[in-house]
């Protein structure tokens, strides 16, 4: 059995080695995603620009502008570093396990379209301060 990448984070794998793999693409355009999202612009070497930065957003003002300004930078690093996915549809919501955190906590549901598989997915993602 052979995987496409290394799974992040690393973990020791019986199966594969030293490392979990991925071995679907489902997974893989996930963990690219995920890494795109959860990056700051000027984390990745050569690419200054990469990266949504969400954590960026966890104190600004609760309001429609912030969620349309993380939806507006998505798409932009989606178009520019993922072309091969499509966003459908970005939900935003509070952790209902701990209102208190309300303010600087970020629940993000991005649903997307795999464009080369025709295959819809989505991906959730906590972000705490």
């Amino acid at each position: 059995m052979s995987g496409l990448s290394v799974k992040l984070p690393l973990v020791v794998s019986n199966v594969f080695g030293p490392y979990d793999l991925n071995t679907t693409f489902d997974d893989l355009a996930k963990q690219n995603l995920k890494m795109l999202v959860l990056t700051n612009p000027g984390e990745r070497i050569m690419y200054p620009n990469f990266g949504v930065g969400i954590s960026r957003y966890l104190f600004e003002n609760n309001t429609t502008n912030t969620y349309d300004s993380i939806r507006s930078r998505l798409q932009e690093q989606v178009d520019t570093y993922m072309s091969y996915i499509q966003i459908d549809h970005v939900d935003f919501s509070a952790r209902e396990d701990n209102p208190d955190l309300f303010p600087n906590s970020i629940r993000l549901s991005i649903f997307f379209t795999i464009v080369p598989l025709k295959q819809s997915t989505s991906l959730q993602i906590n972000i705490n301060n």
